[in-house]
């Protein structure tokens, strides 16, 4: 008899809710769940392919031990005795730092991986922690902290009541939204634009949401901080700076307005590509509109002056007065694990930045890393402090970071080297212990970081729709064990234990002599149930542990979480400033010094013959995705899109090189009229076909790696940043 499971999917973004009908261990059909309170029955191509990925042979279903080059399948015993045996004399005898920790995107979808990893890093006591962050959005959330206090208090567009919308560098059309949670964006923006509201997308390509929107605006690749910055002096030359009810709440105005003086529009046209008068046109449409956004995403990040850019960006929602205001950009409220919602609001210690510096380029720490393309340098340099062993969760560095081959190479130099992941891909290729994961069709799922960044505030709660096989550790259980091993504890620790001993330290940090009490409250749930249980009662809309009888907790969202229920609604974003500021004093601080001081380096450089750009597509999801026969049927994705002009002038065919500073690939070519002459792109995560991967269906059609032709030393310097976007290449025939 076929059953009906509630599920939040987990493979991106835009959390969609979802049906799925299971009939005993198959599952045979997967759907968009109609009374999902925050997708309403939206559904990608990603959902659908849960099946595949539940389903998929090559998924790891056991341990693996690599013995003579060869991985071997053990049990988790024997795999926990190789990581006691191989992993903690390099940690002892070399010291913390000796050992690093890379976490790739998919933790960021699995609560488990979330809330436990943090956990490990506190036991390695390591400075050397790395993640996807300094790939994509680490300047977006450095800036955030700068200006507002807390790197996660980001500023959403409030599409639904939004009069004119202005985005750069993003394609929310195939993500659902970046940085931004806003399932079926197709179906939002349509209605915005059918009650007479406007979109503009500024991007060197004719995106799928440029070619839906009003206006598409091909920039030159770069020059983001240009345009934005000749937007801004705009509104001060122009006198049409409004801040509304936020003139209160500001600091650093009057030095936001000198520093932007040099940059004219008709100064920075030549330098970004758009006309001086379009300039000024687009700072008066944003100051004239009811209600307005601007949001720029990955393409503005993913930059040399990435944390400009995104300063940039919330700057004019402040100048026109559009932030923290309905239909402007505005914060989301989240039900749990939002530190904006927590302490004294209005106030707090702000972010602090280069607490320490990496080894040998003195890359700058961000929010507790350093940017992942130093890490190959931190593993082929001699001396104290060498990494010389590395532990990977979910992360696939050798072809989601620049420098690909060099950090392969370096992988094989360690004396140890630990994966959790649920493939042998190639990264964990190189690893001695691989512990494979749950699917996610047998794991819990709470997003922890999403509803801090979705356009509706919700709470939502999915339970596993299979079991585990017998004798499978969750993830948080596994981490713990780990944690136990380099704590002294040995192998037999009671994993029970260790978890009450660690949310018992959590609760005692706010509770204080009420901690039997509120434990005594948790002590239905386990893992990581009870740290969500935990975060919904003490959140900005829970019980608080029974002074609030109406407010959430666990049990409640979970009883609202069904097929029939879809969730609990908490409605549209509401205005939150000053109660969500966390920086020192209590205001939106307009000119950060040290992002004033990287302003002041932007200047327009000569045009390269070609600049190479990436691209997002809806049925890949970066590196991990590209095996899921759902996913991977239909025409080849790894192309490398060209103006026909452009093509027709250099002669090319089927193939062409590219070549960079650093590299060269051959990639297939696909004419576009949508690319601007002089710039081409290329999508990011493939690369399949190096020895040893165990991934059969990608492997078919493995495309060419991006980053072989990215210079892992091009960083955005107050971030850490990858620079990805923009770069010069040269092309020809092949």
């Amino acid at each position: 008899m076929p059953e009906s499971h509630y599920r939040i999917c987990p493979l991106c973004e835009a959390c969609c809710g979802l049906e799925v009908k299971t009939e005993g261990a198959r599952v045979i059909a997967i759907r968009g769940a109609e009374n999902d309170v925050f997708s309403h029955g939206y559904l990608c191509p990603k959902g659908v392919s849960l099946k595949d990925l539940h389903e998929d042979p090559d998924r790891l279903r056991t341990p693996l031990i690599k013995r003579d080059g060869v991985f071997v399948e053990a049990s988790w015993d024997e795999a926990f005795a190789e990581i006691e045996k191989r992993l903690l004399p390099v940690w002892r005898e070399q010291g913390p730092d000796a050992v690093a920790l890379t976490i790739g995107n998919p933790a960021a979808h699995k609560v488990s991986l979330l809330a436990y990893t943090p956990r490990l890093v506190r036991a390695l006591g390591t400075r050397n922690v790395f993640s996807a962050s300094t790939l994509d959005q680490m300047p977006k959330q450095l800036s955030a902290g700068l200006m507002f206090g807390h790197w996660l208090s980001i500023p959403l567009p409030d599409i639904e009541r939004c009069d004119y919308l202005l985005i750069l560098g993003g394609n929310p059309m195939v993500s659902n939204g970046s940085l931004w949670t806003v399932p079926d964006y197709r179906g939002k923006a349509k209605a915005m634009r059918a009650r007479g509201g406007r979109i503009v997308v500024v991007d060197p390509r004719r995106s799928e949401t440029a070619a839906a929107a009003d206006e598409h605006l091909a920039i030159r690749p770069g020059g983001d901080a240009l345009l934005l910055a000749g937007i801004a002096h705009t509104l001060f030359d122009e006198g049409l700076v409004k801040l509304g009810r936020l003139a209160d709440h500001v600091n650093g105005l009057d030095e936001a307005r000198t520093a932007l003086q040099p940059f004219a529009p008709e100064v920075t046209a030549a330098g970004c590509g758009i006309p001086a008068d379009t300039q000024r046109r687009l700072a008066r449409e944003l100051a004239a509109a009811p209600r307005a956004a601007v949001y720029g995403r990955i393409g503005t990040c993913t930059t040399r002056f990435g944390t400009v850019n995104s300063w940039l960006v919330d700057l004019l929602n402040v100048l026109t007065g559009n932030l923290d205001r309905e239909g402007g950009a505005m914060f989301a409220k989240a039900a749990a694990f939002a530190p904006n919602t927590q302490g004294r609001p209005g106030s707090g210690k702000g972010v602090t930045t280069g607490r320490r510096s990496s080894r040998v380029s003195g890359a700058p720490e961000v929010f507790g890393e350093l940017p992942i393309t130093v890490m190959a340098e931190e593993i082929e340099t001699a001396g104290a402090g060498q990494v010389r062993a590395l532990i990977t969760v979910a992360s696939n560095p050798v072809l989601s970071a620049p420098g690909g081959p060099r950090i392969a190479k370096a992988l094989e130099e360690l004396d140890f080297m630990l994966s959790l992941d649920i493939y042998v891909n190639e990264t964990t290729r190189h690893a001695d212990v691989i512990l494979p994961g749950l699917s996610p069709l047998e794991d819990l799922h709470f997003d922890v970081a999403f509803p801090q960044l979705s356009h509706r505030n919700h709470a939502r709660f999915s339970g596993p729709v299979f079991d585990a096989a017998a004798g499978t550790p969750q993830e948080w259980q596994t981490l713990l064990k780990l944690c136990a091993l380099l704590e002294g504890r040995g192998l037999g620790v009671d994993v029970q234990r260790l978890d009450d001993e660690a949310i018992e330290s959590d609760v005692r940090r706010f509770a204080g002599e009420q901690t039997p009490a509120v434990l005594a409250a948790l002590q239905p749930w386990r893992g990581p149930e009870r740290l969500i249980d935990l975060q919904l009662r003490v959140g900005p809309y829970g019980d608080q542990f029974g002074r609030k009888p109406d407010g959430l907790n666990l049990a409640k969202v979970k009883a609202a979480s069904t097929v029939e229920g879809g969730g609990v609604d908490l409605g549209a974003l509401g205005a939150r400033i000053p109660e969500l500021l966390r920086t020192p004093s209590g205001r939106i601080e307009l000119a950060p010094p040290s992002v004033l001081a990287d302003l002041a380096t932007v200047k327009a450089e000569p045009a390269p013959a070609f600049s190479l750009i990436g691209r997002r597509d809806t049925r890949s999801g970066n590196s991990w995705m590209h095996n899921l026969p759902v996913l991977a049927k239909g025409p080849d994705r790894c192309t490398l899109l060209v103006h026909p002009e452009d093509a027709d002038r250099l002669g090319l065919a089927e193939f062409a090189k590219v070549s960079s500073a650093v590299g060269e690939l051959v990639a297939r070519v696909e004419r576009s009229a949508d690319m601007s002459r002089g710039v081409v792109s290329l999508p990011h995560g493939w690369g399949h076909g190096l020895d040893g991967v165990q991934l059969g269906v990608a492997r078919e059609r493995p495309g060419v790696n991006l980053n072989a032709l990215l210079d892992d030393a091009a960083r955005d310097p107050l971030s850490g940043n990858a620079v990805l976007s923009g770069v010069a290449v040269e092309i020809a025939p092949a």
